[in-house]
C-alpha cells in the first residue's frame, strides 16, 4: 500500500502541524482510513486535518498523541488555533489531481448550479454543514473509478 506523505517544501504556507502529523503518519506507516478509524473521525477529515484545513477537537488531539506518540502540550499548541483554510493552494492549482478536481467545477459548475437550483430553489449547498466520501469502484472491465460523493446541507437565501 502506498501511502500520502508531504513535502514541506512544495507547501510554504502550511501549519506546523502538518509537519508534525505528516512526520508520525510516514513513521507510523499508516493511511488515513486508519488513522481515521482510531481517532473515529471521515478520513477526508482526518486528512483536512493534518493540510490544516480543520479544527481538531480535544478529543482528536488526545487520540491524535496517543497513536502517534506526540507530546499532547506539543499537538495542543499547534491544533487548537482555527485553521486558515484555503490559503495552502495557489489558484488555479498545479497539482494535477487537483486541478482536475478545479477542472470538474469550471466545467460543471454552472450544470450544477441550475440544477441544484431548480431542485431546491434558490440557494447553495453549505462546506460547513458538510461531508463528503471517497470510494474506489472497479467495473466489469476491471477500470478503477474514483467516487466522491459531496453532500451539504441547503441553505435558502433569505429575502431581507
Amino acid at each position: 500500500m502506498s501511502l500520502a506523505t508531504l513535502d514541506t517544501s512544495q507547501h510554504p504556507n502550511l501549519p506546523a502541524s502538518s509537519a508534525t502529523l505528516f512526520a508520525a503518519k510516514a513513521s507510523k506507516k499508516l493511511s488515513f482510513e486508519q488513522i481515521a478509524q482510531h481517532i473515529g473521525r471521515n478520513e477526508v477529515a482526518v486528512a483536512a486535518l493534518f493540510y490544516g484545513q480543520a479544527k481538531a477537537s480535544p478529543e482528536d488531539i488526545v487520540k491524535l498523541s496517543e497513536l502517534f506518540g506526540i507530546d499532547h502540550a506539543l499537538l495542543e499548541d499547534q491544533l487548537t488555533g482555527f485553521p486558515d483554510r484555503g490559503k495552502s493552494v495557489e489558484m488555479p492549482p498545479k497539482e494535477p489531481l487537483i486541478y482536475r478536481l478545479y477542472e470538474i467545477v469550471q466545467n460543471y459548475g454552472y450544470a450544477y448550479k441550475a440544477v441544484l437550483n431548480e431542485k431546491f430553489g434558490d440557494g447553495i449547498m453549505s462546506a460547513i454543514s458538510f461531508s463528503t466520501k471517497v470510494e474506489k469502484e472497479t467495473d466489469a472491465d476491471g477500470n478503477n473509478w474514483a467516487v466522491i460523493t459531496l453532500r451539504g446541507k441547503w441553505l435558502p437565501f433569505s429575502r431581507f
